[in-house]
């Protein structure tokens, strides 16, 4: 009897130490950083921004700006005659589009490899949308979503079977839709200018700037 009384006693301590050991493990496994032990948080980065600052662990950075710098430009030609006029002086956001999305109906210059100066367009057709051409009896018509395009006095823009042979082949290998980063830039004469009717659709690197008039 003595035997059984001194292995029930042993038996019962044992599970009390047990016991004991599992809770003191379990509350040392809450006390740990869920994210990395190693780092105290006092010493993480923090991160604040305040009118275009980064503040990290009180170390102030200036972010740069998008627009580097403005130019005036006298605009030449009458390709854009009813919106900018010949002669007039227009400010060029240069890198404007670094950090701001090409709109439909913006205003830019474009680096043109065929001319010295940059030419002065405008977004008439973005990324993604529906594109495409109709016959008029003598000439075309440009569509984009649907609706003929018409510059800045409502007149539809037509052009001919150069254009057509230019524009086509974006159409049929687009299958109707303008490709990302890729743009229609026309003048504002519904006659047509030097512009996409001429050499195609424009890639977005080769925008300078938006122009402010």
């Amino acid at each position: 009897m003595k035997v059984h009384k001194t292995v029930f006693i042993s038996t019962f301590l044992s599970l009390v130490f047990l016991l004991a050991f599992l809770t003191a493990l379990f509350m040392f496994s809450a006390k740990k950083p869920a994210d990395n032990p190693a780092i105290p948080n006092s010493s993480l980065p923090s991160v604040s921004s305040q009118n275009n600052k980064v503040i990290v662990n009180d170390v102030q950075t200036v972010l740069k700006p998008c627009i580097s710098k403005t130019e005036e430009r006298i605009v030449r030609g009458n390709s854009l005659t009813g919106l900018i006029e010949p002669g007039q002086t227009v400010k060029i956001l240069l890198k404007f589009y670094d950090c701001n999305e090409v709109k439909r109906g913006d205003v830019i210059t474009y680096s043109y490899a065929g001319d010295k100066n940059p030419l002065i367009k405008i977004i008439k057709g973005v990324s993604g949308d529906k594109f495409e051409l109709q016959k008029t009896e003598n000439d075309w018509h440009i569509l984009i979503n649907g609706e003929i395009v018409r510059n800045s006095q409502n007149q539809p823009y037509v052009f001919g079977n150069g254009g057509y042979k230019m524009l086509s082949l974006y159409e049929r290998d687009y299958k109707g839709v303008i490709p990302e980063n890729a743009y229609l830039i026309l003048g504002n004469l519904a006659s047509g200018s030097l512009d996409s009717t001429y050499f195609g659709l424009i890639d977005k690197s080769d925008i300078l700037g938006k122009v402010d008039f």
